[in-house]
């Protein structure tokens, strides 16, 4: 079974939190003005060299973080926001979803992510992304050089072909703030050191588009490949610090209707799915499930969801063995908690991979509609539940064809959960994004 080049090296981060150095953060950020030689350049390095305050060796040291249930329940957004698919990439206390790749002072400090000291690295999202819409603040020094790659690998080595990276420099610099390094510049954008400024990306296709403080400052119309990776924040050179990173995808579609076409049903299980009046599909109590009639490998799933009662139990299974009983991974729909503490589900949690990793807080709520967004990539699951991540986990059993055994990888259909003759959960929108094909080499010929 292949995995993946950049699939392995996330595996290997997350096993052993940090990688040491990613060689291709990268060395093409900057490029110097025309005319300048290298002897001249090598007399303004020594020069500046000779002439700067003596620096404390940096020292790269992992941090780790904690937040409280009041501090996490925050960080969500609003359901008019997550509805449409609205998600925080930082919750703002902790860099849980985010990894280190290379050696570089990356922190949390008064809600920002900040970097200044190190070596030229990525800090990525562990959860790759297709289509979408990315925004963030961020703010920089006079002398900064980062960016904000995109689609991109662990490790880049050519910016032009692996990623696209959205800098953030100097108006001197070849590719200033807002253009797409190696490929196009894009328009002038003023310069506002040490200011909080917005940064909007959106991927669609081959179609990407940015802009600065609602200003559209580079377009592009050809962004072939790649077609899925990670989003990364770059240190490079010079401080700089981000926050209210969001992201939304793009391009899911809605397999609820009134007529539940895209669903198969058991008529031999107990309880009824139906679609009400307001076209939202009602599970109605019984042991019972509703499977998809498409298979699904990798995907990003949106769901709204409802549920009066705290002790409501629902779930979305996926990757299931086709006309078999939730033989599948299953994403838990269930507000219950422990002694009334978020921090302590009392059923996995919602977003929680049942089974696999409990969801690190209960972010849905009884008696209101909340908001689940789920991603799987490879052996890698994520959810988000009203715009907070609550899980991030690797599957590292054998592979086997029954997830619940072991990993599987092969595509399989969804399945909407009633899980005992108690559950009556509402859902209004069930929209799903297959995640297009990975791009393999061709194996050498032997």
């Amino acid at each position: 079974m292949k995995i993946t080049r950049h699939r392995f090296e996330l595996r290997s981060l997350l096993a052993f939190a940090f990688l040491i150095a990613a060689s291709g953060c990268s060395s093409k950020t900057q490029t110097e003005p025309a005319g300048v030689t290298d002897d001249a350049k090598s007399a303004e390095v020594a020069d500046a060299e000779e002439n700067a305050p003596a620096k404390t060796p940096f020292v790269f040291e992992a941090q780790a973080y904690e937040a409280s249930a009041e501090q996490l329940l925050a960080a969500r957004l609003p359901i008019e926001e997550t509805t449409q698919g609205w998600i925080r990439l930082f919750d703002g206390h902790t860099l849980f979803g985010w990894v280190i790749a290379g050696e570089a002072n990356w922190h949390v400090e008064d809600e920002t992510i900040k970097a200044s000291r190190g070596k030229p690295c990525l800090l990525t999202t562990t959860t790759q992304w297709a289509d979408f819409e990315l925004e963030l603040e961020y703010l920089a020094d006079e002398e900064t050089n980062s960016g904000v790659f995109v689609r991109t690998t662990l490790d880049p080595k050519d910016v032009k072909t692996e990623c696209y990276e959205v800098n953030i420099a100097s108006d001197q610099d070849a590719f200033p703030t807002g253009g797409v390094v190696e490929r196009k510049k894009g328009e002038p954008v003023i310069a506002k050191p040490k200011e909080w400024r917005t940064m909007n990306i959106v991927c669609e296709g081959k179609q990407l588009v940015v802009k600065v403080d609602d200003e559209v400052i580079c377009e592009l119309d050809d962004a072939t490949t790649p077609r899925i990776g990670y989003i990364g924040l770059q240190f490079r050179f010079g401080e700089i610090s981000f926050r209210n990173i969001r992201l939304r995808p793009i391009g899911l579609e809605n397999l609820i209707d009134t007529e539940l076409a895209n669903w198969k049903q058991y008529e031999d299980m107990d309880g009824e799915f139906r679609v009400d009046e307001e076209g939202n599909l009602v599970v109605d109590g019984g042991k019972q499930q509703l499977e998809s009639k498409e298979k699904y490998g990798d995907f990003t799933l949106l769901a709204d969801y409802k549920m009066d009662d705290p002790k409501s139990n629902s779930g979305l299974f996926f990757r299931s063995i086709p006309g078999d009983v939730m033989m599948g991974y299953e994403c838990q729909v269930s507000n219950e908690t422990t002694d009334n503490n978020p921090l302590v589900p009392a059923d996995c949690g919602a977003g929680g991979i049942f089974r696999r990793q409990n969801a690190r807080i209960v972010a849905g709520e009884p008696q209101r509609w909340n908001s689940i967004l789920l991603t799987a990539d490879g052996s890698h699951f994520a959810a988000w539940v009203n715009g907070l991540q609550v899980s991030d986990i690797y599957d590292d059993r054998e592979p086997d064809e029954n997830p619940r055994k072991g990993l599987r990888l092969e595509p399989g259909t969804l399945i909407v959960q009633g899980h005992d003759p108690t559950t009556q959960a509402t859902y209004r929108q069930l929209a799903i994004q297959a995640s297009p094909a990975l791009v393999v080499e061709p194996e050498p010929a032997e």
